[in-house]
């Protein structure tokens, strides 16, 4: 079954990583730099692949955004809070906050459309989000490929101690969710104070 996947991804690579790069997927640049190190894809390929994918799913949240106010309202109930810090970063960093965007954990699909609920200009978000999207996928792909080997023999460390590796992955991965959703609730406290501070005053 593992050979038959490895097969299927180093056939349909490309398409796989359109739209795994559509869907927040670092994990997927990772993969083509390991597979342009050992030959099956095209390292200048996979970097274009990875950054088309990368700038068509945010273009997809941003017009979402924009012209699905009717779904934007449904994610509202459920997070809120994300919306709230989106539109808090947005006023206090402006464009740039689109660069930045792809490496915070939990707002890539939020920030786009909560640009998009602006008046932001398209064209604007368009040429940045594929500038970002470029070096996005070029600071993945490109160190990936050149330390194929290092990583390989991880994979390989992994599937071998996957009893021990599985518990310390999960372990990180809690902790790195945890402290993002403490940071994100203190940002948005001191955010409530600021504002009643100023309706005391």
């Amino acid at each position: 079954m593992e050979h038959l996947f490895i097969d299927w991804l180093k056939e349909y690579g490309y398409a796989v990583l359109f739209i795994w790069s559509i869907l927040e997927g670092e994990l997927g640049l990772v993969m083509a730099g390991i597979m342009s190190h050992t030959g099956d894809m095209n390292l200048i390929i996979a970097l274009v692949v990875g950054a088309l994918g990368g700038f068509v799913g945010d273009q997809i949240y941003f017009y979402i955004g924009r012209y699905n106010k009717n779904y934007i309202h449904k994610k509202l109930h459920s997070q809120k809070r994300k919306f709230a810090l989106a539109h808090l970063l947005l006023t206090k960093y402006g464009w740039p906050i689109i660069f930045v965007q792809r490496y915070m954990y939990g707002m890539r699909t939020v920030i786009p459309m909560a640009i998009g609920l602006t008046k932001y200009s398209g064209r604007q978000f368009a040429i940045i989000n594929l500038a970002s999207a470029l070096i996005w996928a070029s600071i993945t792909i490109v160190p990936a490929y050149y330390y194929g080997d290092h990583l390989l023999a991880l994979l390989a460390w992994i599937k071998a101690h996957w009893y021990f590796a599985v518990p310390l992955i999960l372990s990180v991965v809690g902790t790195i969710f945890y402290t993002l959703n403490r940071l994100e609730k203190k940002v948005l406290i001191k955010r409530s104070e600021r504002k009643f501070d100023v309706l005391v005053k």
